[in-house]
């Protein structure tokens, strides 16, 4: 049984919401993680004209700046319609200063079961997995709201790691949290989790979040497959393979700045 402050977001009005200490990130204890921002993205999108015969396909979240920890509002439009193919834009501000936006492609939905096909290594289910316990270093209420199991079948190798993530505690309060939000409030947690990088010594925020599904996630448990990459020059990516407890749902990206603490 959650408590009022066992959530992410309180809602306060029509598209406002207070974050709760629940949404803190690593960087700052006065920053929201990108995790919660991005799924509440994601569910302005889900609520905005829908429409059963469509389904959300590709999303790219960007960073416009730091997401407080504080009352922050949500919008969504349709902002290219089409018949089979309509692009939807979000955003959420706080204080009047828009902090990040997301675009989502919806296309019609239609049966390819007789060609469906995804190559991609499946996880170890998650009830066969070990709790995972939180790396040392990691710190933000974010962390602790969500449920950790590792999927690693192997020794573990730098920039790379295979876990499974379920939310604690609704996303907006009163609520049940759509799968598609269940695996954006975890999908950019890929950084985090296969950071070959000390979190004493570095920082390395990502400025996005892309995620293209090739079907629709379901359930609660969200899994990641993932791996960093670091560049000489200050650049690096994550790229992730997605999966629900059925098997892969996606990929996705993040483009990082390494910075040195």
């Amino acid at each position: 049984m959650t408590t009022s402050e066992d959530v992410f977001y309180e809602p306060l009005d029509e598209g406002v919401f207070r974050a709760t200490e629940h949404t803190v990130g690593p960087w700052s204890d006065k920053a929201q993680h990108l995790g919660p921002v991005a799924a509440l993205l994601v569910r302005a999108v889900e609520r905005c004209a829908p429409d059963e015969r469509r389904a959300v396909r590709r999303v790219s979240v960007d960073v416009l700046g730091p997401v407080p920890v504080d009352e922050v509002t949500v919008r969504a439009e349709v902002a290219r319609p089409g018949r089979s193919v309509e692009l939807v834009t979000a955003e959420i501000a706080a204080s009047g200063r828009v902090a990040a936006t997301a675009r989502a492609w919806r296309m019609l939905r239609s049966d390819t079961t007789d060609v469906a096909h995804d190559d991609a290594r499946r996880l170890t289910a998650p009830e066969h997995c070990p709790p995972m316990p939180l790396p040392e270093g990691w710190s933000g209420g974010y962390a602790n709201a969500l449920e950790w199991r590792s999927a690693a079948s192997e020794p573990a190798e730098p920039g790379r790691a295979r876990v499974w993530a379920r939310q604690r505690m609704p996303l907006v309060a009163g609520e049940e949290p759509s799968p598609l939000q269940r695996l954006f409030a975890v999908a950019d947690c890929a950084s985090g989790v296969s950071s070959s990088l000390p979190f004493e010594r570095w920082a390395f925020a990502n400025t996005d979040l892309t995620v293209h599904l090739s079907r629709e996630p379901g359930g609660e448990w969200m899994g990641l497959d993932a791996r960093m990459t670091l560049g000489p020059d200050g650049a690096g990516t994550t790229r992730t393979v997605l999966h629900d407890a059925a098997g892969p749902v996606g990929q996705g990206a993040q483009a990082l700045l390494p910075t040195r603490l």
